[in-house]
């Protein structure tokens, strides 16, 4: 299979590039960008991009990779700060401009033989700098402009270097699909060999080779997810496959009744049901931090996945539902892209876990997985459920977990997705939500003073959940959910909306 590396440097598009990448057929993964050759040579790319990123090639501190990155006899594109990188390191010189360019610009075509081959010329493109390359580096040669940018594309055909100011992998520039695909196919030579239906097949082989005759348990969320990874593992293994579905307290509202039916009956999986609410909720009695939420929860799974393996026998093999948007986020600060937080999956688990994991989703994004869940056999609407959050409604619980204020998000979450779906919006979504706030404010009710907690409700689209906006919802819906949570949950008298897009927020509080 061919692969490709996104070397990230910061950009908020990083992500957006992969997916593209692989939208065109071509498997794509993203390393840091101070990733060492001898790494890059091990993982055997067949190209690389440069991704953009927020600072300047010539400032004290700027991520800058090992030189030699350019003589791996791969083929290169650098995009926007991965072009005037690209152009620092071979020769060239890049300073700060007095007009900055953000926004469209028209793209003259200069040369369309290679990387612009079949581009019309004064096309949109999408710009976000403030530097410029004054000087190209030798063996380079001009082929687009823009007004404002008199080295747009830049292209040394010999060494299959490239380099593009703007960014193509967004809506925002049209053609930038087209680029992607001339550098992918017609100048590195690769094929669109990626699809779900290869992914199963070479996933199914893995996880084979991988347990041989061993056992595995697989922890079950309810979502998407985890069922997907199931039913990979058990097209694999069959019987040797054990799930284990936990009542962890910190579930939606009848969530875990109805999961249960559909685990057994519809997808003919071997489950065993545990009822842990009170472990899990005595386990954070006090505790307010997110992160030491999500540690506790990662490891108290653990610690119940080690007991029924014990019960069984023989178990060797942890299965999870983790997927790449869960990896890159709990990725080890290294570089311009910090660790935002621990997922359950990922970063939530403790050390010295006796299971060797298996993760067969581990390199799809959200949408690919549920791409691949449809291609299983799963219905529609189990496929299009909302995203939940590994350790449930204890990060949306803004400081300390109990029973009584479990009780009152999950109700209130229940009102916003019942109303939402009622709106017709909740298919336009890519999670809805309600979170208890920590603190209490002052209301009338029949005439009497309340001083009762608040509730935050949380609407956003998203195709990935990498970036995420918020959703400008009717404020008839918005009413709606308001009037409702305030007569029906005990305990509420005040409900705000989110009116937070991810950057700078998350999507969820904590």
């Amino acid at each position: 299979m061919n692969k490709i590396l996104i070397v990230d440097f910061g950009s908020q598009y990083t992500q957006l590039i992969a997916r593209k990448v692989r939208e065109l057929g071509v498997y794509s993964e993203i390393v840091p960008f101070d990733t060492p050759l001898d790494e890059l040579r091990t993982r055997a790319p067949r190209a690389l991009i440069l991704s953009g990123g927020p600072q300047s090639v010539y400032e004290k501190g700027a991520p800058l990779p090992d030189p030699g990155i350019f003589d791996l006899g791969l083929p290169v594109l650098g995009i926007c700060y991965g072009q005037q990188l690209t152009a620092h390191l071979l020769g060239g010189k890049v300073t700060p401009h007095a007009r900055r360019e953000y926004g469209f610009a028209a793209l003259k075509v200069r040369d369309r033989s290679g990387l612009l081959a079949g581009v019309r010329d004064l096309r949109p493109v999408w710009m976000s700098h403030g530097d410029r390359l004054d000087k190209i580096p030798p063996g380079f040669r001009v082929t687009g402009t823009t007004a404002n940018t008199k080295a747009a594309v830049i292209e040394n055909g010999a060494r299959r270097i490239y380099g593009v100011q703007f960014h193509p992998e967004v809506v925002h520039t049209p053609e930038g699909r087209k680029i992607l695909g001339n550098f992918l196919f017609r100048l590195a030579g690769l094929a669109p060999d990626w699809s779900m239906g290869s992914f199963v097949e070479r996933k199914v082989r893995e996880v084979r080779e991988a347990v041989g005759r061993g056992k595995v348990i697989c922890g079950l969320s309810g979502g998407v997810d985890s069922a997907v990874a199931a039913l990979i593992i058990h097209r694999a293994i069959g019987r040797r496959l054990t799930c284990v579905f936990v009542d962890n307290g910190l579930l939606r509202k009848g969530q875990y009744g109805e999961l249960m039916a559909r685990f057994r009956r519809t997808l003919s999986l071997n489950v065993v049901g545990v009822d842990a609410a009170a472990e899990f909720v005595a386990a954070l009695r006090g505790v307010t931090s997110p992160e030491r939420k999500r540690k506790i929860i990662g490891g108290l799974f653990v610690e119940i996945f080690d007991r029924q393996a014990k019960r069984i026998g023989g178990v060797k093999f942890l299965a999870q539902g983790t997927i790449y948007p869960d990896v890159i986020e709990s990725r080890p600060v290294r570089g311009p892209s910090q660790t935002i937080k621990s997922h359950h999956n990922v970063g939530g688990l403790p050390e010295g876990l006796t299971f060797e994991l298996v993760e067969p989703l581990r390199e799809l994004f959200k949408d690919e997985v549920r791409a691949l869940a449809l291609e299983l056999g799963l219905d529609e609407e189990f496929v299009h459920q909302h995203p939940f959050p590994g350790p449930g409604l204890a990060v949306r619980i803004v400081g300390e977990v109990n029973a009584g204020s479990l009780g009152i998000v999950r109700d209130a979450d229940a009102i916003v997705v019942e109303e939402t779906k009622r709106a017709g919006v909740y298919c336009r979504l890519w999670q809805a939500f309600a979170v208890l706030l920590p603190v209490k404010s002052v209301g009338v009710m029949g005439d009497r003073r309340t001083y009762q907690r608040a509730v935050a409700v949380r609407l956003v689209q998203s195709v990935d959940g990498m970036t995420a906006s918020w959703f400008p919802a009717a404020p008839e819906l918005l009413a709606r959910i308001s009037t409702r949570i305030v007569n029906e949950v005990r305990g509420v008298n005040r409900v705000v909306y989110d009116v937070t897009s991810k950057p700078p927020g998350t999507i969820e509080w904590e």
